[in-house]
C-alpha cells in the first residue's frame, strides 16, 4: 500500500474517534448529571479521556510520518508505539480516578439514577463497538501500533459502558422493588469500571512497550525474505538477519556471504541485489547489507 495513502487512512480513522469521544463525553457527562448515576459520570470521565489519547494517536501518526533525518536516520515509525504507550498511562491515571470517586461512594446515601441512563448507555455501546470492529481492523492491516492501541481503548469503553449498564439497571430495580442494597449496583458498576480500564491500560502498555524495544521479526515472519535472498545469484549463505520492527515498518539488518575471490565491485552488485529485492516488501523501509567472504574451507565445514 501507498505510503500517504496509508497515512490518510490511519489520520481519518485517528479523527473519527476524536469526534466520537467528544460526542459521548457530552451526552454521558450531561445525562449522567442529570440523572445521578455514578457509573455514567464514570463512563464519560473516560470519554474525555478517550479525547485526548485520540489527539495523542493522531500526533504520534503524524509524527511517524515524517521521513528520516539527520537526528533519526531510522525514521520516525516509533512515534506510533510511544504515542500508544502515552494512551496507556492515561487509562490508567482515569482508572485510578475512577475507581477512587466510585468506592467514596458506597459511604454515601445511594439514590437510584434516572431511567434516562440507560439510553445513554446503549447508545454508547452501539458506537464504540463499530469503533473498535473499525480501529481494529484497519489498525491490524495497517500495522499500526496507535490504532491498535486505540481500538482496545474502544473496546474497554464497551465492557465499561456494559458494566455501567449492568449498575443502572440493578439500582433502578432497587428503588423499584425496594430493596436498598441493590442501590449501590450504580457505584458498584463505577469500580467494576476502573478494574476494565485499568486491564486494559496494562494490555495497550506492556504491547507498546514491547514493540519499542527494538523487537525483531520471528523466524517465521522473515521465512520468505531468507528465500528471496538465497535465491538471487552470487548469495552463498545467509549468516545472520534481524528485521527490527520500528512502528509500521522493518528496518534488516543481513549478513551475507559470498565466494571470497570476487572483487569488491562484484560483491557490493550482490549486496545491492539484496537490498533491492528486500524493498519490495512493504513493510521494509531501509536495508544494510554486510557482505562476508564464503571460503572452500567453511564450505566443507558447513558438510
Amino acid at each position: 500500500m501507498n505510503k500517504d495513502n496509508r497515512f490518510k487512512q490511519v489520520q481519518i480513522a485517528a479523527v473519527t474517534g476524536i469526534a466520537a469521544n467528544l460526542l459521548l463525553a457530552v451526552l454521558k457527562g450531561v445525562i449522567g448529571f442529570i440523572s445521578g448515576s455514578k457509573a455514567l459520570i464514570a463512563d464519560a470521565a473516560m470519554s474525555v479521556t478517550d479525547v485526548a489519547g485520540s489527539v495523542v494517536v493522531l500526533f504520534g501518526i503524524r509524527l511517524a510520518k515524517k521521513p528520516p533525518d539527520e537526528d533519526h536516520p531510522y525514521g520516525h515509525g516509533k512515534a506510533e508505539s510511544i504515542a500508544a504507550v502515552v494512551v496507556a498511562v492515561l487509562l490508567t491515571l482515569v482508572g485510578f480516578e475512577i475507581g477512587k470517586t466510585s468506592f467514596e461512594a458506597f459511604f454515601k446515601p445511594a439514590k437510584a439514577p434516572s431511567p434516562i441512563a440507560i439510553a445513554a448507555v446503549a447508545a454508547a455501546i452501539v458506537i464504540k463497538e463499530v469503533m473498535f470492529q473499525y480501529n481494529y481492523r484497519l489498525g491490524k492491516r495497517l500495522k499500526s501500533d496507535a490504532l491498535i492501541a486505540n481500538a482496545y481503548d474502544h473496546r474497554s469503553d464497551v465492557f465499561a459502558s456494559l458494566a455501567a449498564l449492568i449498575g443502572i439497571l440493578g439500582a433502578i430495580a432497587g428503588s423499584w422493588f425496594k430493596i436498598d442494597w441493590l442501590l449501590y449496583a450504580d457505584p458498584f458498576a463505577g469500580v467494576a469500571v476502573s478494574i476494565l480500564v485499568l486491564f486494559t491500560a496494562w494490555k495497550v502498555g506492556s504491547e507498546a512497550i514491547h514493540a519499542s524495544l527494538d523487537h525483531v521479526m520471528h523466524d517465521e515472519d522473515t521465512a520468505e525474505m531468507k528465500e528471496t535472498i538465497l535465491n538471487i545469484e552470487g548469495v552463498k549463505r545467509i549468516d545472520e538477519l534481524f528485521a527490527r520492527e520500528h512502528g509500521h515498518y522493518a528496518i534488516v539488518d543481513v549478513k551475507i556471504s559470498v565466494i571470497a575471490t570476487l572483487s569488491v565491485l562484484e560483491g557490493h552488485e550482490i549486496a545491492k541485489r539484496v537490498s533491492a529485492a528486500l524493498m519490495e516488501y512493504e513493510e521494509v523501509q531501509k536495508v544494510f547489507v554486510h557482505v562476508n567472504p564464503f571460503t572452500p574451507i567453511e564450505r566443507e565445514e558447513l558438510v
